[in-house]
């Protein structure tokens, strides 16, 4: 049997919640493919011969794909996780492929329209890979969500920059093979691992934090590495040989985490060998009464039941909560809501508000930030500078609301909706600092909205998991961050967008000119966004104002121990382990 413990181990750590915690990281480290639109939307703009707004267009669409996740939330509540993964991979395939396919002239040019319905499916595939593996993690480390949505999320922020490395190693700055690169690359990490990610029965693990904290030094290593080798690389000449040793550093970091996975998974495996090799106790007593005998009798019955009995109960419970069951008669806060008794409470309600205005903020300021560096004099090159540290600080902001919220809540007992508040807060002061320019006042502004935009988006994932349950996680955390597009496109076309156009008219009026004399609205000087930032800053204040409702009505569930049930459960496992060991021996 010594010569299989090679094999067993193998299959075991194939199987395991480390090695899935691993093929996470990684498949989330390729889910962040619509970050990268700027760097190829040029080349769609010249070799389809679109204009501005036609670009725009297929940006709307992309966003829409990248934000409307309710179909992949829906798929994954009635099958299972390996189907959800496989769609996801094959829409990121089809989408970004025909895309290809049409840049480089391998078909005739599509409609308009047609490339709009690609690049939403396209993006909309990197919902499924976030329903596939994201939910998946937080179920199976309920405990410690705070930190794995932070880690997961993370990977996503940092995942267009490891693209950018990737696609100058393997293709050099040609942003026609990215579009290739993008659309195949995804797809296929999800198929190597479709059979690896799965729920387990959830057991806490000794080292579990600090596994946890291994992985997040590893991450920050990762986000410096990649902002240092940006910044070089904007700075200096840099040859292909240069490029490929680039990206072979990035890999190598990348990978780190897949040792820690090895390492933890054989000390469990070495611990249930030597459980079952341990030798058995023989005592030798006196038979026993009857009445004793029925009771032993009556306890080996037991045991035997207990897996039939926990079935049993786990069926009667999902009997009692249904989707559409019970709609108005709402369970305690952390037990599992159905669907509709999550989208129609006065709590699902306050986060739809204050995302709409946090995060819907925040992607306005992301979206104009080229405009804002025009408009303020700043050379183009610099320009692109705002999107490397806004990807960067909000890859910070993400682990840094999962982490610090999980120590503030477990020491403190801080609510998490306290720290929302907190990120609602955050970016009024970079909204104020764009509305009344200084010198080098937009890398602060960048750094500030990048960071709260990985905080609030986080959080909101984190708080949805612990007010609602985890019984229909895939479906209302998708559903939750509806209101980040809702609120972009409302702050960002129907009040940014017109009030830049109208600055700009103003402009060409003082100037003797026409609307017709020029291709295109530009706006240039401090007032160009002065009046729509400090409208953003008043709807972020608005929405932190609109938080603290949730704080209060919270505060008193969070000074609970919200993750008791859980950690019960984990207990019953690890019994019913025992037990399984016990009879092998």
């Amino acid at each position: 049997m010594a010569d299989f413990e090679p094999c067993n181990f193998t299959l075991q750590f194939l199987r395991g919640r480390w090695f899935m915690m691993f093929a996470s990281f990684l498949i989330m480290a390729g889910a962040g493919a619509t970050y990268l639109f700027g760097v190829y939307s040029k080349t769609i703009k010249s070799t389809l011969g679109y204009d501005q707004s036609t670009l725009n267009l297929l940006g709307t669409c992309k966003d829409l794909g990248a934000n409307v996740g309710v179909l992949s939330g829906l798929l994954a509540e009635v099958t299972p996780t390996w189907f959800v993964l496989l769609v996801g991979s094959v829409m990121n395939f089809a989408g970004y492929f025909l895309i290809w396919l049409a840049v480089t002239k391998k078909i005739a040019t599509p409609k308009v329209w047609q490339m709009c319905i690609y690049i939403c499916i396209g993006a909309n595939s990197q919902n499924f890979a976030n329903t596939g593996s994201l939910v998946t993690c937080v179920k199976n480390f309920p405990e410690s969500r705070g930190m794995m949505l932070g880690l997961m999320k993370g990977f996503v922020g940092l995942s267009g920059a490891i693209f950018t490395q990737l696609y100058l190693a393997i293709y050099g700055n040609d942003s026609k093979s990215l579009i290739l690169l993008i659309g195949w690359l995804p797809a296929l990490l999800s198929i190597l691992f479709i059979f690896n990610i799965r729920e387990m029965k959830c057991s806490r693990h000794p080292n579990e934090v600090k596994v946890f904290y291994e992985n997040l030094i590893i991450t920050i290593s990762l986000a410096l590495l990649l902002m240092g080798i940006t910044i070089a690389q904007k700075c200096l000449h840099f040859s292909h040989n240069a490029y490929v040793a680039c990206a072979t550093i990035v890999c190598v970091v990348l990978f780190s985490p897949f040792l820690i996975a090895i390492r933890e998974e054989y000390s469990c495996w070495k611990l249930k060998r030597e459980i079952l090799k341990s030798p058995c106790k023989v005592i030798v007593e006196e038979p026993p009464l009857p009445e004793s005998k029925s009771a032993a009798c009556q306890l080996v019955s037991e045991i035997v039941e207990l897996p039939e009995h926990s079935s049993m109960e786990k069926t009667q419970e999902k009997k009692e909560v249904g989707c559409f069951s019970d709609i108005f008669k709402k369970p305690k806060r952390g037990e599992d809501y159905s669907i509709l008794q999550a989208l129609l409470s006065v709590d699902m309600l306050i986060l739809f508000v204050a995302t709409f205005c946090g995060l819907g903020c925040s992607l306005t300021a992301i979206d104009n930030l080229g405009q804002i560096g025009e408009s303020l004099g700043y050379p183009q090159h610099t320009i692109s500078t705002f999107v490397s540290l806004v990807s960067i600080w909000n890859y910070f902001g993400r682990v840094f609301s999962g982490f610090v919220s999980e120590k503030l809540l477990l020491k403190w007992k801080v609510p998490r909706t306290l720290m929302m508040t907190f990120a609602l807060l955050l970016p009024v002061i970079g909204d104020l600092i764009i509305a009344f320019p200084f010198p080098c006042s937009v890398y602060v502004a960048s750094l500030l909205i990048g960071f709260s935009f990985g905080i609030q988006l986080t959080l909101l994932f984190i708080i949805i998991s612990e007010l609602f349950g985890l019984k229909y996680y895939s479906t209302l955390f998708n559903c939750g961050q509806l209101a980040s597009p809702i609120g972009s496109y409302v702050l960002n076309v129907k009040i940014v967008g017109k009030l830049y156009d109208n600055e700009a008219l103003k402009q060409l009026a003082r100037n003797g000119m026409t609307r017709s004399m020029v291709k295109e609205l530009t706006c240039i000087g401090k007032q160009c966004f002065r009046s729509s930032f400090i409208i953003l800053a008043c709807v972020n204040l608005f929405g932190a104002l609109v938080s603290l409702i949730l704080v209060m009505r919270t505060k008193d569930y969070y000074k609970c121990d919200i993750y008791k049930r859980f950690r019960d459960e984990m207990e019953a496992n690890e019994k019913e382990m025992k037990m399984v060991s016990a009879a092998e021996k």
